[in-house]
């Protein structure tokens, strides 16, 4: 086969499209596989998300062929891309795991406990609060405050919460998104605990197998 027809040929694999859904299908897999999701309920990708629900087959085909599987929520106008091989995991360090792993705890406790409705609104404070409570072992690992912007700046990145930054940084404002419990995906609290537990069992023996700091050895802090 020459090389003009196999050009030709792969012009015609989307002939089926018009060039306008061409362009719609291309930018849903680039915010897809950039973001994590689409989210309808945002005016910026409302009219998106509506054709990609119109052409569900041609998205989630498409999405296969890059290991992506979608789920779909079309009450809260979502889309979500979920990774089926390593190629598209974050690596994540262990302050940012923290903070997530909270942002989740805190997350399923209002849904669960308290009967709130997504997004769960909290503030950065909290957030430290809560992080130092369940992970108190841990707190040198506690992110400083430009740390956390930066966890929180990249979560957001990828449609995890919406964050709106205020020049003290313990009044800025989380929202988590219903797509962060998909992406840890705990069946439940129980699950929660025994993935977090794993965290402080691994920091009790490095602090038991260091032994006892020197006298106005404090190790080290976070800021």
């Amino acid at each position: 086969m020459s090389d003009h027809e196999i050009s030709v040929g792969a012009q015609g694999l989307l002939s089926r499209l018009a060039a306008s859904d061409r362009e719609r299908l291309g930018e849903a897999l680039r915010l897809l596989m950039s973001r994590g999701s689409i989210l309808g309920l945002d005016p910026g990708q409302t009219s998106l998300y509506h054709w990609c629900f119109q052409n569900r087959p041609w998205v989630d085909e498409l999405a296969g062929l890059l290991d992506l599987k979608l789920h779909w929520e079309h009450q809260d106008r979502t889309v979500q891309a979920m990774p089926q091989s390593a190629a598209f995991l974050l690596r994540l360090k262990l302050d940012a795991t923290l903070v997530l792993l909270t942002l989740w705890y805190e997350f399923d406790t209002a849904i669960r406990d308290r009967g709130e409705t997504p997004p769960v609104r909290l503030t950065a404070q909290q957030l430290n609060d809560s992080l130092a409570a369940k992970f108190e072992p841990l707190r040198k690992f506690q992110p400083s405050p430009t740390r956390l912007r930066e966890i929180l700046a990249l979560a957001e990145r990828k449609n995890l919460l919406r964050f709106s930054p205020n020049p003290a940084v313990e009044r800025s404002i989380i929202e988590i998104l219903p797509t962060l419990k998909r992406v840890i995906p705990f069946q439940g609290i129980d699950e929660w605990n025994a993935n977090a537990e794993r965290y402080l069992v691994a920091a009790r023996e490095a602090a038991e197998s260091a032994g006892p700091a020197a006298d106005g050895d404090e190790g080290e802090k976070a800021e």
